[in-house]
């Protein structure tokens, strides 16, 4: 099944944008397809291999932060190639 992720890291602490980075560099060297935003980034693909590739890089993520907060929206289809209304 194929899914959309929209993803937000929020580290609460007051260097936040390194951990920021590091997360979408992760991201970004997977093999899912990654788009980017100034307020989130989202990733497609396969639900159960994303979900796993997601595990494991939220939880170094956060193994590099004070304290932090990831917030999701998964969407049950592959919307990369959604184009806005003009």
């Amino acid at each position: 099944m194929n899914v959309s992720i929209e993803i937000t890291l929020a580290p609460l602490q007051n260097d936040y944008e390194k951990p920021i980075k590091a997360f979408i560099r992760m991201l970004r060297n997977s093999s899912f397809t990654v788009k980017e935003n100034p307020l989130s980034t989202q990733v497609y693909g396969e639900l159960q291999p994303l979900m796993i590739f997601l595990t494991s890089a939220i939880e170094e993520s956060f193994d590099s932060i004070t304290a932090g907060m990831i917030h999701l929206k998964i969407v049950k289809s592959n919307r990369s190639d959604y184009v806005p209304f003009n």
